[in-house]
């Protein structure tokens, strides 16, 4: 018999397929014999400039008191983003990555088997993975030309709905939701329903939204951020949320003790300081985008404009395409896993890169 012929696991975990992240490049170097130095990774929206050096120090520096536990609270991190958003830090939570944010709600505001979410069918596939892990029902909303439908959204809202999430710009489309529109929603939706609005890309947006205001005007809302973008500190694992001191009180509650470690934060409270290297990134990746852009028009392939640090490309046949890239060391990301069959998605690289990636596509397609 089985574990689930046993009922030793919970059922809703059995049709739950795990997360896949864009391989690693030692995986494919091994598996087509490369030299891992020749494999480009444009598959996981990853930093191409690497970390702020200003992070590396501050890790190194952290390395040599290993053996003591990280402080619990995060007090110099949470002070630095409470103070650069004129917020209190009693309104500033820290994850294991923006993800563990999301984890943390599901742990506060929903019942198993007894409350409903809603997303845009076409959003991070983590919303719903989330929902099956907490035994919640997922109610996805269709998109309208791959941007979210919030009208739609609001009318799916039930009486057994906890939460509702937004995300802009959105992966893997790359859309941004216009300020307007999204506080608009904001005005409709019950204080009884729990609002994330996900800003992981937040920071390659030239006019950001003013997020942080409509906190106060809207006591339901959590922000969600991350340092695994435009700061490079996707190995380390932390990111942020941003709420109404009682909303963020209930969200520290669910929280592991020590859930950032001590590496992790002091490396990202040296990149957050570091605007100088955020500024490059935005740079470069703006222009990268630009000239994927650019290229796709170029040569026919349509593609969804974007916002983020990646662009969402229709070439058919995404399995194959993503297959035949590996074999010759470019690494993307195809999207049959989000019911997207015939869409990849690249991240923005740096100019060598992205030379290397419409040198190779052109051969694929």
């Amino acid at each position: 018999m089985s574990i689930w012929d046993k009922n030793l696991a919970n059922a809703s975990l059995q049709s739950l397929v795990p997360y896949e992240p864009g391989k690693p490049i030692d995986d494919v170097a091994r598996e087509f014999g490369l030299d891992p130095a020749s494999v480009i990774k444009l598959a996981s929206n990853e930093n191409p400039l690497g970390p702020s050096p200003k992070a590396i120090e501050a890790s190194k520096a952290f390395l040599e008191n290993a053996h003591i536990y990280p402080d619990g609270g995060g007090y110099h991190l949470r002070e630095a983003i409470a103070e650069d958003h004129q917020l209190s830090k009693d309104q500033v939570i820290l994850g294991n990555g923006s993800n563990e944010i999301i984890e943390l709600s599901y742990h506060a505001f929903t019942q198993p088997g007894q409350s409903s979410v809603v997303a845009s069918r076409y959003a991070f596939v983590v919303y719903k993975l989330m929902a099956q892990l907490f035994n919640v029902e997922m109610i996805e909303v269709p998109d309208s030309d791959f941007q979210h439908d919030l009208e739609a959204m609001l009318e799916a809202i039930r009486p057994d709905t906890k939460m509702i999430f937004i995300a802009s710009p959105n992966n893997p489309t790359g859309t941004r939701i216009p300020d307007t529109e999204i506080v608009a929603f904001l005005e409709k939706v019950p204080s009884s329903v729990i609002v994330i609005l996900d800003e992981a890309y937040y920071e390659f947006l030239p006019d950001a939204p003013p997020s942080i205001q409509w906190l106060e005007r809207f006591p339901q809302l959590i922000l969600t951020r991350t340092f695994s973008k435009i700061q490079g500190l996707a190995a380390l694992r932390i990111g942020y949320g941003l709420a109404h001191p009682e909303i963020a009180g209930v969200l520290q509650r669910c929280r592991q003790p020590f859930n950032a470690n001590a590496i992790a934060q002091a490396a990202a409270l040296a990149s957050y300081q570091d605007k100088e290297h955020q500024s490059k990134t935005a740079e470069m990746t703006l222009a990268g985008r630009d000239r994927l852009e650019a290229f796709a028009r170029q040569h026919q392939i349509h593609y969804i404009p974007s916002e983020a640090n990646f662009v969402m490309m229709k070439t058919g046949e995404a399995d194959r395409i993503f297959s035949e890239l590996q074999q010759k060391g470019v690494i993307i990301r195809s999207l049959s896993s989000y019911g997207l069959p015939d869409w990849i998605r690249v991240s923005i690289g740096t100019p060598e890169e992205m030379t290397r990636f419409e040198s190779e596509i052109l051969e694929v397609i």
